[in-house]
């Protein structure tokens, strides 16, 4: 069952790597540097709606990748037993259906969703260290703390933000890169678990 919560979620991220980059390449004028991720499924001026096929894209990637998150946290639980880490990566992969269902220009709520998941998934990465063997007991609270120090510097800072010097763009990547990094060597190594492990991987 491990190995299967490893499967979607290595599937989930890899979806999204590849829709999103797609949806970039085709959003005209569109800047890794300047625009933030969610800038792909906004309508922001001139445009009077959004730019197609890129909100789309986006939308439908964000949305599979929470969603198998979320699926994975649950077979996780039931074949690991760390519910802790199950439930928070759990709500990591809620708010990231969230993001997809409110876009940036949806108000208000796109932000709380966004901060959720930018918090949850770091967290989620510092939690699992006590689930995991090896160097990923060291890399996923690493991964987790410094995607979480980009958060605070990105919300508390403003353009005194160190990060600012890649862009508002290239700091939200700087913090978003590096966990779904995390997801993908995390699916990696439930893939490569075996029952003989014993409770904790």
């Amino acid at each position: 069952m491990r190995q299967s919560a490893g499967a979607i979620l290595f599937l989930g991220v890899l979806q999204w790597l590849m829709v999103v980059l797609a949806a970039e390449t085709l959003f005209p004028g569109y800047s890794i540097r300047a625009n933030d991720l969610s800038d792909l499924a906004c309508t922001f001026p001139p445009a009077v709606s959004p730019q197609q096929p890129s909100a789309m894209l986006f939308n439908s990637a964000t949305f599979v990748i929470g969603l198998f998150s979320l699926i994975s946290s649950v077979l996780i639980y039931f074949s690991v037993g760390s519910r802790l880490f199950s439930i928070l990566f759990g709500i990591s992969g809620l708010f990231a259906m969230g993001v997809a269902a409110f876009p940036g220009d949806a108000g208000s709520i796109h932000g709380l969703v966004a901060l959720g998941w930018f918090t949850a998934a770091p967290l989620s990465a510092i939690i699992s260290c006590r689930m995991v063997k090896g160097p990923m007991a060291w890399f996923s609270p690493a991964v987790g703390i410094f995607s979480l120090v980009v958060l605070f510097f990105a919300f508390y800072s403003g353009t005194a933000s160190p990060f600012q010097l890649f862009g508002r763009g290239g700091e939200e990547r700087m913090l978003v890169y590096p966990v779904l990094l995390w997801m993908t060597a995390f699916a990696g190594y439930l893939m490569g678990s075996s029952r003989a492990d014993g409770q904790y991987i």
